[in-house]
């Protein structure tokens, strides 16, 4: 395909998901129902990035697979809106459409973006065994979801039959083949992270820091899946309502971070807008969620405390909250340098030793009257902070 073709087809798919976002809030003004359906257009992110890279990049992978993955999307999204209008003609087809776009749209990049990124190119032609795993997953939950017998699992104002469910041996052995899609999808999940770290480990550079941002949206999305996990162990099918919020806030959490955190790291890294700052995003994130979880545990502990010992003398007031919140006030700053000071010693300890160095040849700088002495203890901080291969140093006279 000529650079030519490959941009009007790029911008083309970008058309398409633009249409079909714009379409579902159309459905859902007709059926006079919540605008929340039309989050299709949080998906943005996906069909734009994957324009700007398939266009400018063509044999990169990663901007078709964004680009496929946003109009699955927005079909599915178009598709569920048009199920809730359930007196439409096609409203079982569309359902049908529906139940298996999901593994699209989702499984596309989840299962292979880990594989390819950032190049397009796998790490050495033994991965292809693994997006040969992927595409078996994607095409066992498809054929299980798509011909399943029984109603369509998806949101409608009544239940909607699957038209082309099979009954019988063949729909037991669908529910089957879908089990085993989960297990194809689980694998290659767990190889794509694998595939992430080997090429955070073997690379250099520049595409070190195209990975870090991709491994570091990666780790973040991890937290909410794993919190979503171990939420749906705990509360099974009648959970308590604060393990449901804890669920909601999880959720949401990784559909932001799958939809908006994701395509922008993708689209910093690949397009290099700003490639160099994730070090400064890890740091970051590191204090702040260090010193988030500090503050919120020496708070609760201290609101617990002082209702223990104050109740009998404030009978219930809200003394205990004003104190603790007054004494997390005053620790903030503190405990910011504290733990702004232990993470770059133990994750940044180049930039912390940098850092200790030009401090103490401030003091050094304060007191020294000699030219030759400063002279040479510059050289030696320059050569012990940026490490060039030479270092002249120039005085201008006295004239």
């Amino acid at each position: 395909m000529s650079a030519r073709a490959a941009r009007r087809l790029a911008w083309s798919l970008f058309g398409l998901f633009v249409a079909l976002a714009a379409a579902a809030p159309v459905l859902v003004a007709v059926r006079d129902g919540n605008a929340s359906d039309a989050l299709v257009a949080t998906g943005i992110g996906f069909a734009l990035v994957g324009a700007l890279i398939a266009s400018r990049q063509p044999a990169n992978a990663v901007g078709w697979l964004l680009l496929v993955a946003a109009v699955a999307l927005g079909l599915d999204t178009l598709m569920s809106v048009y199920v809730g209008r359930a007196t439409l003609p096609g409203a079982a087809w569309a359902g049908w459409l529906s139940s298996w776009l999901l593994f699209v749209w989702l499984y596309l990049p989840a299962l292979f973006l880990a594989l390819v990124f950032p190049a397009g190119r796998l790490l050495s032609r033994r991965w292809r065994a693994v997006v040969g795993v992927g595409v078996a997953a994607v095409a066992a939950n498809i054929i299980g979801t798509a011909f399943a017998p029984g109603d369509l699992e998806v949101s409608a104002d009544r239940p909607l039959r699957n038209p082309l469910g099979l009954q019988g041996p063949a729909g037991d052995a669908l529910s089957w083949l879908s089990a085993a899609g989960e297990l194809l999808a689980a694998g290659t999940l767990v190889l794509g992270g694998l595939s992430v770290f080997l090429r955070l480990r073997r690379s250099h550079g520049r595409e070190r820091q195209q990975v870090a941002w991709f491994a570091y949206i990666c780790l973040l999305a991890l937290g909410p899946f794993v919190v979503l996990a171990l939420v749906g162990l705990v509360a099974g099918d009648d959970g308590a309502p604060w393990l449901e919020a804890v669920q909601l806030v999880a959720w949401w959490s990784l559909v932001v971070l799958l939809l908006v955190g994701l395509p922008s790291a993708i689209g910093i890294a690949i397009l290099r807008h700003r490639l160099y700052d994730i070090d400064i995003v890890i740091n970051r994130t590191l204090v702040y969620a260090t010193l988030t979880l500090t503050l919120g545990t020496a708070y609760l502990g201290s609101v617990l405390l002082l209702q223990l010992i104050l109740n009998p003398l404030t009978q219930g007031s809200d003394l205990a909250v004003a104190m603790s919140t007054l004494a997390v006030a005053a620790l903030f700053r503190p405990a910011r340098r504290r733990v702004q000071l232990l993470v770059d010693r133990r994750f940044f300890r180049r930039k912390y030793d940098a850092a200790r160095t030009l401090a103490a040849f401030g003091l050094r700088l304060r007191d020294e009257l000699d030219v030759d002495a400063l002279g040479n203890d510059l050289s030696g901080v320059v050569q012990e902070t940026v490490q060039p291969t030479h270092v002249t140093l120039w005085l201008r006279g006295s004239r």
